[in-house]
């Protein structure tokens, strides 16, 4: 069941150190990044372990990416 972060009752940042406890590696895509929210999380992405990724024909170790997708509006 998707859980809903309002930061009232579920907090996101509590919720990513949850998760990010219980994994080897992780992707993050985001629509806007700002660097201060990083030092929320970066003690548990500094525990992972990373795994092996499939990137075209090879096998890739990777522990973190993080995807960000910002948009310019059209003038």
């Amino acid at each position: 069941m998707p859980k809903i972060y309002d930061n009232i009752e579920n907090h996101l940042t509590q919720g990513l150190n949850e998760t990010l406890e219980l994994s080897q590696r992780t992707d993050f895509c985001v629509g806007y990044f700002n660097l201060r929210g990083w030092k929320e999380v970066a003690e548990n992405i500094d525990k992972l372990e990373g795994a092996s990724v499939r990137e075209g024909e090879n096998g890739e170790h990777r522990i973190c990416r993080l995807l960000v997708g910002m948009q310019k509006l059209p003038n």
